[in-house]
């Protein structure tokens, strides 16, 4: 079980051992990648699954604004069919209540597991600028390093501004550049020195050192919680 469709919960035969069962290999298909300290695209996944059951729990009228975007309007449409359906039979009703109240605990524990190993990565970042920093801090480079320190791993990215009911939230762009190997003629500074000579389009780029301790897998876990904590600093700095 490798992935749960976004109505799981309320798709085909209502049954409280049938999806007990679905939900149980999906979460423990979740948790090896969590034991292998890799969070991410899982952790993001997860949490979307427990938001579409408490709003299934909490407003029975399923209106849009109540789910996450990314539940289309097919599925929303057939998430409310099959809604109609079930509390048109009180005993069907019941034990789509238990399904959902067994499903919301279940993901919950999964999703304190995922935070954990979230919140322990995020309190090991360091971040700091290296060189001078421009007044205009929206665009520039990360270079990243974990506890091997053998690496330096460059990406250039983007800061941007959504709204989401009503409230800005700022949402961050990375694209991979190169990787160098740590040594004196490596330095952070040197990094910053050559990316600025190679890379014109950034003639006085912001750029920002990140390091760890930690020798988690870069792509699944420092990298996305690097560029989260990184969002976080900037938000600090500008405020």
């Amino acid at each position: 079980m490798k992935s749960l469709s976004e109505t799981w919960f309320a798709e085909g035969y209502i049954d409280f051992e049938l999806k007990k069962y679905t939900l149980l290999a999906y979460l423990q298909h979740v948790n090896s990648y969590f034991n292998q300290n890799k969070l991410y695209p899982q952790l993001a996944d997860i949490i979307f699954h427990y938001n579409n059951i408490v709003a299934f729990r909490e407003n029975r009228r399923f209106l849009q604004e109540h789910f996450p975007k990314q539940l289309t309007e097919i599925n929303l449409k057939k998430l409310q069919l099959e809604y109609e359906r079930i509390i048109e039979d009180n005993d069907l009703m019941k034990e789509m209540e238990d399904i959902v109240r067994y499903s919301a605990e279940k993901i919950k524990v999964t999703i304190k597991n995922g935070t954990e190993i979230y919140e322990f990565v995020e309190a090991k970042l360091d971040i700091e600028p290296v060189g001078l920093i421009p007044l205009d801090t929206n665009e520039g480079y990360l270079l990243i390093c974990d506890g091997r320190f053998n690496t330096t791993v460059a990406y250039q990215y983007h800061l941007t501004i959504y709204e989401k009911h009503d409230e800005k939230y700022r949402g961050i762009r990375t694209d991979f550049i190169s990787q160098w190997k740590r040594s004196v003629s490596n330095s952070a500074e040197n990094i910053k020195a050559e990316l600025i000579r190679n890379r014109r389009e950034l003639p006085n780029p912001a750029v920002y050192n990140i390091k760890t301790e930690l020798t988690y897998p870069m792509e699944e876990t420092l990298l996305p919680i690097a560029k989260r904590s990184f969002v976080k600093y900037i938000s600090s700095e500008q405020h």
